[in-house]
């Protein structure tokens, strides 16, 4: 079985944002939440994913962990 950055996909209250993205991409996201779908029993609408894609990717992004700090310690 492949293994994905994502797992199951939690049942959060949504805040509504409109995005655009390329045929090519949401074609790409699809293809994942099908994927994933079929790993985890769940029944998944590619929008859906695109909330936990973006939170993963800012958790792993150290660039912007250490510039967030930097920002929220106060200077004396």
């Amino acid at each position: 079985m492949t293994k994905l950055k994502l797992s199951a996909v939690p049942d959060d209250k949504p805040v509504k944002l409109t995005v655009e993205l390329p045929a090519d991409v949401l074609r790409d996201l699809t293809d994942y939440a099908d994927i994933l779908g079929k790993q985890t029993g769940q029944e998944l609408e590619a929008a859906r994913l695109i909330a936990p894609m973006i939170a993963r990717f800012i958790a792993s992004d150290r660039g912007f962990a250490t510039a967030r700090k930097e920002l929220r310690t106060p200077r004396t």
